[in-house]
């Protein structure tokens, strides 16, 4: 199982990530990849849920 501050990093850069993809998405009007980069965003915000979840359980 993954730490708390484990999930809060990679969630976080998941939805980093997500926010390149879907700016580039838009920029080049490629609706796959902007759907894309929100679906990651989306992914990294739960995840770092999951950290803070983690953290306040003390698991």
């Amino acid at each position: 199982m993954k730490s708390s501050s484990n999930d809060k990093v990679e969630g976080t850069a998941k939805d980093i990530a997500g926010n390149v993809k879907e700016a580039a998405g838009k920029a080049t009007g490629n609706d796959q990849l902007k759907s894309a980069g929100k679906a990651e965003q989306v992914e990294g915000k739960t995840q770092k849920k999951i950290g803070e979840i983690k953290k306040v359980l003390g698991a």
